[in-house]
């Protein structure tokens, strides 16, 4: 009997599957993210033995868990040769079978999103000796395809990605269950459904990316406007091939005069609480990503390397391994520790504090009328800025600032705005570690401005 479950990781928007028969007690992981806990977990509860990992290709925005669930298993990493690792593995190639038992899983090779994707078809034999599912990788998602540009040239990867689709994956029949590799929020594809799963049929018929349309038409349309590139893809690559070591990091509790000593030999502050705490105090020079609000990890990778030697501020100690396991997923190793005790540690030692000012939509434009020096800087994204924004406000998204800083204005007060307040205090804060000194940030953001029905352009 087949047992199928997915594991999403809602900021990333990362999926990873555990998939096996219950008769034999034999099951795979599929593209296993950084913390294997869940699989080992989920296994166990149901008496399966992790027999097999299995890579749909070389992952560009998070770390695969993979060699980690092998240490912890025993069981084999199967990959596409095209992805070159460098660690021991089981070359998996068009036509391969996975044996789990009762179920068995068929390799297609399906590139385009990477030379190296491949899609899994998943049979149960106790029903039918016919596939069931698709793990599709990330050639087709929920409403979505993957991206071509990130295994070289996009206009070669785009048209192979034309044949992967038309004449493979939409050749299958219409009952089969598509699983992709990452769903809604991911960097690795553009309109992805907020749905995890659909059917070939389905996404034939909705999916706008693969609809009927010639291999120039196909390769315009994925190739256009695409969005930046996963933030440290680079290393993330080199680390998930083999070629730079994996590391367990830590995250010790740091004493106020640890942190002193850290930030005068050069390390970064990562505030992790909300804007609201951030802006009444926070260590000068903090970069503010909240913890809580969804994406961190995601949105740290934008505005920092993850060779950054980085020191958190949390809301609470307890946040700690929701902190170290997000930052471990992508890649951030370079981690000092954290402030024990939070601000209240910080400020019962007298140490400086700095404040980001709050502005609300209403005392926004009672300044817009008043002050003309003042700059609104919008760091949501082109899209959300086209179709809405304060009349006037200058667009930079968010991950764009620490190389487009020299386009604004110092001399001038800047009130950084966004869709609700996260964005715009990590803009905000990213642009007083650049040494701007009159900022503000938008409390409630342009979902305050339009509640308000003030004049929008």
């Amino acid at each position: 009997m087949l047992y199928l479950k997915q594991f999403v990781r809602d900021e990333s928007g990362c999926a990873a599957y555990l998939v096996g028969g219950l008769r034999e007690g034999h099951a795979a992981v599929v593209d296993p993210q950084w913390d294997i806990a869940p699989y080992l977990e989920a296994a166990a509860a149901k008496g399966l033995r992790i027999t097999a990992i299995v890579e749909t290709h070389l992952h560009a925005d998070h770390i695969s868990g993979g060699r980690r669930l092998a240490a912890a298993t025993g069981a084999t990493i199967g990959i596409h040769p095209a992805a070159e690792v460098r660690y021991p593995h089981r070359p998996l190639t068009e036509g391969t079978v996975i044996a789990l038992g009762e179920v068995e899983l068929r390799v297609l090779h399906a590139p385009g999103h990477r030379p190296d994707n491949i899609t899994l078809l998943v049979t149960d034999l106790d029903r039918a000796p016919e596939p069931c599912a698709a793990l599709t990788g990330d050639a087709l998602f929920v409403g979505g395809v993957g991206r071509p540009d990130l295994g070289g040239d996009a206009q070669r990867y785009a048209s192979t990605l034309y044949d992967t689709l038309f004449d493979k994956l939409l050749k299958l029949p219409d009952w089969i269950e598509v699983y992709p590799a990452h769903v809604g929020g991911s960097a690795c594809g553009a309109g992805l459904s907020g749905a995890t799963s659909s059917t070939i049929g389905f996404e034939r018929r909705y999916n706008y990316a693969v609809q009927p349309r010639t291999r120039e038409q196909f390769v315009a349309l994925v190739t256009q406007e695409l969005p930046p590139q996963p933030a440290n893809c680079r290393a993330i690559l080199a680390k998930n091939r083999g070629e730079l070591p994996l590391s367990e990091p830590r995250l010790p509790p740091l004493s106020v005069e640890a942190v002193r000593a850290r930030l005068a030999a050069g390390a970064t502050v990562l505030d992790c609480r909300d804007p609201r705490a951030f802006g009444q105090g926070h260590i000068a020079g903090a970069i503010n990503v909240s913890l809580r609000a969804g994406a961190f990890g995601v949105r740290v990778g934008w505005v920092l390397t993850a060779e950054t030697p980085l020191l958190l501020v949390l809301e609470q100690d307890a946040d700690a391994p929701a902190a170290l396991s997000a930052l471990a997923a992508i890649g951030f190793g370079a981690l000092e520790g954290y402030l024990a005790g939070g601000m209240d540690a910080w400020r019962a030692a007298g140490a400086p504090v700095a404040v980001l000012p709050q502005l609300s939509v209403q005392e926004l434009r009672e300044r817009l009328q008043t002050d003309p020096s003042l700059v609104v800087l919008d760091v949501r994204e082109e899209s959300e800025y086209g179709a809405q924004h304060v009349r006037g406000a200058i667009n930079i998204p968010f991950w764009a600032l620490p190389q487009r800083v020299q386009e604004l204005p110092r001399e001038r007060p800047i009130a950084v705005v966004c869709e609700g307040g996260l964005r715009s205090s990590l803009g905000a804060s990213v642009l007083a570690r650049a040494g701007f000194r009159e900022l503000y940030n938008i409390a409630g953001g342009m979902a305050a401005w339009r509640q308000a029905q003030f004049q929008t352009a």
